[in-house]
């Protein structure tokens, strides 16, 4: 069994609070200021979950510079108050960050939500060809 620290729940706290900030912000027409409040406050839970070294490591990775270039410069956009420009570009890095979790990520939600047609659309998306029972 994993043990979670107290720095790693706290990191969830920030992390989902940003995610909510984010699409709160996104709801509100771009608002900057939350969108920005977000993406400091994921930013921060990724730091506190998997600390600063890996967190630096993980954006840092030489195959990987193009994307975290895009991510973070969406970041800065945002912060600097240029929402809609920024999004688009952070959204860009987010998917070249994590396009490697993205098959994974379906795999598991075809095994969660066992719905018949939901499940094969899942199964394509992550590249698995047997059938969830």
């Amino acid at each position: 069994m994993i043990t979670i620290t107290e720095f790693q729940k706290i990191g969830v706290g920030l992390s989902g609070f940003g995610v909510f900030f984010v699409l709160f912000g996104i709801m509100l027409y771009f608002d900057s200021v939350l969108l920005a409040f977000g993406n400091i406050l994921f930013l921060s839970g990724l730091a506190f979950i998997i600390g600063l070294r890996r967190t630096a490591h993980f954006f840092f990775q030489r195959q990987k510079l193009r994307s975290s270039a895009f991510f973070l410069g969406g970041v800065a956009l945002v912060l600097l108050r240029w929402p809609r420009i920024g999004m688009l570009v952070e959204t860009y890095g987010f998917v070249l960050l994590f396009k490697s979790f993205f098959p994974m990520a379906f795999g598991f939600l075809a095994t969660v939500l066992n719905i018949p047609f939901l499940t094969t659309i899942l199964n394509k998306f992550s590249g698995s060809s047997s059938s969830v029972v």
